[in-house]
């Protein structure tokens, strides 16, 4: 009969090497598995070798199938590759690798949703929608980690806010070793007529990059499927019905398309509801459209979502203790009143306000147009706010609006020159930043970035203006002048009341350590003229300039970055002032004090600010004061909310703070602020806010936000945090442990070829990489590239950290990878052979068979086919073992061989193969199936151990390993 290449054994009779003529095989050297060099001896007692390829099985013939190993491998070369073929399947004995080979210690929440949640999802369509804090980037990563290790993951996408895209790529590096590369134009512009979405398999890319771009979402859908894509702050892909239309944004779109192009789609929010339930079937069709497609207004025809997401408020996590993750929340309203001239200026400003805002509505009714009223009213609420910012805010913007409509004035007077005075204005295109409605305005202040809605507050205050005739415009011109006049005074007198309370909280005893050190306080304001304000004051009040550092919109990232890690590690600095730019995906939970001087307009703003503190990792306390002036229209509008909130929280706990964003289903907090300020002095509107208020933030309509807030039926207890606490344990006692890692891999890369050298105590520095290693990630299907040099590089997390920062090698690491991946090409051989491995150390002189025993299965191309059974270990096997079933059959299973280590002799091996051949052993070694394995054999009760392994591969799909 035919021969495969796997059948070819020493001792056996083949015919078709040497024309019909019968040799026996002496000895069988694979050579990868498409060829195999075989040495045999003729009939007449000559000696030949030959090299069998593959295309040749069907001229050979078996005629006797000879021994099942010669035992003739290397032992040395047969010890490095069993280790590469344990290590490359360590995640088959480890269910949480991905956790060993990173330099993080997750929680119960972060595992669950990883190792229960997402990876039995094969594809995966799934919303990771835990509240802010939870560690969500932590989360994507693990499972980025695991799809790699498990071969399933080559081509990776994350899309996020540009604010955010730096941090994932550090956090990526910094915690798994990951190395992503960040879709910029001069990236772009460098592949040339190619595409960097196909050269390029590990991107993160700018939500608003690819939704402004349909050239760029075209060449993205040209490129193969991606493996996974991530999308973060994914509520910002939003729709809206309006009426029986739905109105859908470039980022939804973009989503769309791109979750359309991908195996595994994972998007991430801590804000997937924005209180509409269409909305919401919207935005899930974005992982199942033919479920969640069309407006469904009926609760009973909603689709249930439980199976597409997960939901995990904080109160509902835990660390492996049982203990609450999260600390408590108090938070603290501080009420201060105006001075004298700050009053003056508020009531004139105000009234500025009012008489502009009337004024637009009147236009508006003339024109039945609303367009331009919505523009100047954004401006005069932008305008409004900044009054209560702060003095030297609603200066600066008094000034800049009138520089800029006296240099549209003087444009004007060119053009009208000779003309009339009430002649209409000719420079409204020019001048006007762009028409907005009020639910672009909803949609700025939810989904766009603060840096976003801090330009289009600019160009709107600076330009936006009621009047129509030059007369109208040197009216509001001079209007502003006597404003900023007033402003400037208020300014000089320095009676900043709202400074004044702040003062008097920087010396209350939380800022305090025990010992009289100030401890790190975050304090946001809304404005950037108020920031720089505060700025100089702090540092003049704590005398020390380094102690104070600022984040806003003009700060470039690199800078942020430098920031914020100054702010964490510099017990020098210990004030961060910020405004929402920092309220965007950077974690401050170094610091447990807050101080909002500003108050936003919406409230989901504030949510987020004390995201920044109270997150993972926080074990204080933490303490939030909001800063509010008593005797202002919008000041008092607050102070009633904070209060019955504070009442609610005392009956239902902190969940209260999670829920500001939906408090108001009508109108929205931002609406009822801006009718405080105009219609202040009509009791029937202030008797309408007051019910709003009192509708908003009653137990019962807060107890229905929590519970739509939650949107599944999910949560977890002390018990489920047990459970997964002893699944840890166990799975970190049977993982590959660093060390054999350390010993396999330090061998490996020097006999490749590599320069490796030992600096501080478990830390090594790689000089040298050998090019068949560098190019070896591209042959292999592993997206993560090789370097040609290592600065440091580990094997034990505890010494990443030192500095030099090291690389921690372990399973996953693509120059590891890369390693594993030659040595079995190289010498896999080997396990189809045996060897005689000898114990130097054990006097004893009877042998044992050693097995290696699995089951294979064909994995996903290019990687090579990848064990489907968690139960891959060696088997020692006694002499007398019957080969029948029944009885104590003895067997012994073997983690690994430590003592084993120099090469059987000749000798040896015919020793070895003499006493293993006794009565029963033989058909044993064929095919030996014990019924149950048995405790670990001591190290030193046979002297001589005969190892085999047996490989099932592509063509032979369902092999199984000898002994199985």
């Amino acid at each position: 009969m035919t021969v495969r290449l796997e059948e070819l054994k020493p001792d056996a009779l083949v015919k078709g090497l040497v024309g019909r003529e019968a040799v026996r095989l002496i000895s069988v050297q694979r050579m990868g598995d498409m060829a195999c060099q075989v040495f045999y001896r003729g009939q007449d007692g000559s000696t030949g070798d030959t090299i069998v390829f593959r295309s040749q099985e069907a001229d050979l013939e078996l005629v006797s199938g000879g021994r099942k190993w010669s035992f003739e491998g290397d032992g040395e070369i047969f010890r490095l590759v069993s280790e590469a073929e344990r290590i490359r399947l360590a995640y088959l004995f480890d269910p949480y690798v991905a956790v060993s080979s990173s330099t993080i210690d997750p929680l119960p929440h972060q595992i669950s949703a990883v190792y229960e949640h997402m990876l039995p999802r094969q594809p995966m369509r799934f919303l990771l929608a835990d509240d802010p804090g939870a560690g969500k980037t932590i989360m994507a990563g693990l499972l980025i980690k695991e799809l790699l290790i498990r071969g399933e993951l080559e081509r990776c996408l994350i899309v996020a806010p540009g604010s955010l895209t730096e941090q994932w790529q550090d956090e990526l590096k910094e915690k798994f070793e990951l190395q992503f590369e960040l879709l910029t134009r001069d990236l772009i512009n460098a592949t040339g007529l190619g595409n960097p979405f196909e050269q390029r398999p590990l991107l993160i890319a700018r939500m608003d990059q690819l939704s402004r771009d349909d050239e760029l979402q075209t060449r993205l859908e040209q490129a193969p499927e991606w493996d996974l894509v991530v999308f973060d702050e994914s509520h910002r892909m939003s729709a809206h019905y309006f009426g029986s239309e739905v109105k859908r944004t470039k980022r939804y779109d973009m989503g769309k398309r791109v979750g359309n192009h991908a195996r595994n789609l994972l998007l991430m929010t801590a804000t997937p509801h924005n209180g509409k339930d269409e909305d919401f079937q919207l935005f899930m069709a974005l992982l199942d459209e033919d479920r969640f497609a069309g407006q469904q207004k009926d609760a009973v025809h909603r689709s249930d979502p439980t199976d597409l997401m997960r939901r995990l408020v904080k109160e509902d996590l835990y660390t492996f203790a049982g203990t609450k993750l999260f600390p408590e929340r108090r938070s603290y309203t501080a009420e201060y009143e105006l001075s004298e001239p700050e009053k003056v200026l508020y009531e004139k400003v105000t009234e500025y306000v009012r008489e502009e805002m009337n004024r637009a509505d009147r236009n508006a009714q003339a024109e039945g147009s609303g367009k331009k009223r919505v523009n100047v009213g954004f401006a005069l609420m932008t305008l409004q706010r900044r009054l209560a910012s702060s003095p030297f805010a609603i200066h600066r913007s008094l000034e800049r609006r009138r520089q800029r409509l006296e240099s549209r004035l003087k444009e004007e007077r060119l053009l009208l020159e000779g003309r009339e005075a009430g002649s209409k204005l000719l420079l409204e295109a020019k001048y006007a930043p762009g028409a907005i409605s009020d639910d672009d305005i909803t949609e700025l202040y939810e989904e766009d970035t603060a840096d976003e809605v801090e330009a289009a507050e600019e160009a709107f205050t600076d330009n936006a203006t009621t009047a129509q005739t030059l007369a109208e415009l040197e009216l509001e011109i001079e209007t502003l002048k006597g404003l900023e006049k007033l402003s400037k005074r208020v300014v000089d007198q320095r009676c900043d009341a709202k400074w004044s309370e702040l003062d008097r909280i920087l010396d209350q005893e939380q800022m305090r350590e025990p010992n009289g050190a100030r401890r790190k306080l975050v304090l946001f304001t809304e404005f950037k003229d108020t920031l720089t304000d505060l700025a100089i004051k702090i540092r003049d009040r704590l005398g020390r300039p380094e102690a104070v550092v600022e984040i806003h919109g003009g700060v470039p990232r690199d800078r942020r970055r430098q920031i914020v890690h100054a702010f964490m590690n510099d017990p020098e600095v210990v004030v961060l002032l910020a405004n929402d730019a920092a309220g965007e995906g950077v974690n401050l939970q170094r610091a447990h004090l807050m101080v909002n001087y500003d108050l936003p307009w919406n409230p989901n703003r504030l949510e987020q600010r004390f995201g920044r503190i109270h997150r993972i990792g926080q074990k204080e306390v933490c303490h939030l004061w909001n800063l509010l002036a008593k005797d202002t229209r919008e000041g008092d509008v607050y102070i009633q909310l904070l209060h019955k909130l504070e009442i609610a929280r005392e009956a239902l706990g902190d969940k209260v703070f999670d829920v500001l964003g939906q408090l108001f289903s009508g109108r929205s907090l931002r609406d009822l602020l801006m009718d405080a300020v105009r219609y202040n002095q009509q009791p029937e509107r202030q008797l309408q806010m007051e019910e709003a208020i009192e509708g908003a933030v009653n137990q019962e309509h807060l107890q229905q936000l929590l519970s739509e807030r939650a949107l599944v039926q999910q949560g977890m207890d002390v018990h489920k945090v047990e459970l997964l606490r002893q699944q840890m344990e166990r799975a970190m006692a049977r993982r590959i442990h660093p060390h054999y890692v350390h010993d396999f891999f330090i061998e490996a890369f020097r006999r490749l070829g590599g320069k490796v050298f030992e600096r501080e105590k478990g830390r090594y520095e790689i000089t040298y990489v050998p090019p068949l290693l560098l190019d070896r990630n591209q042959q292999i299907g592993f997206g993560v590239p090789v370097q040609p040099r290592y600065e440091r590089i580990c094997f034990e997390k505890e010494h990443v950290t030192a500095s030099p920062r090291a690389e921690l090698v372990s399973p996953g690491h693509p120059l590891l990878e890369a390693c594993l991946s030659l040595v079995l090409e190289r010498d896999g051989a080997v396990l189809g052979q045996g060897a005689v491995l000898v114990d130097e150390r054990d006097l004893g002189t009877e042998p044992r068979m050693l097995f290696c025993h699995g089951t294979w299965a064909a994995g996903r191309p290019p990687q090579p086919p990848r064990a489907a059974a968690a139960d891959l270990q060696p088997i020692a096997i006694p002499r007398d073992q019957p080969p029948g079933g029944g009885g104590d059959r003895r067997l012994r299973a073997l983690s690994r061989l430590p003592a084993l280590e120099r090469r059987g002799t000749a000798t040896d091996r015919r020793d070895a193969e003499r006493k293993l051949a006794g009565p029963g052993l033989g058909p044993a070694c064929d095919h030996p199936r014990p019924n149950k394995l048995g405790s670990r054999a001591p190290g030193g009760d046979e002297g001589r151990t005969a190892g085999a392994d047996r490989q099932g591969g592509a063509g032979d799909p369902g092999a199984d390993a000898a002994g199985d």
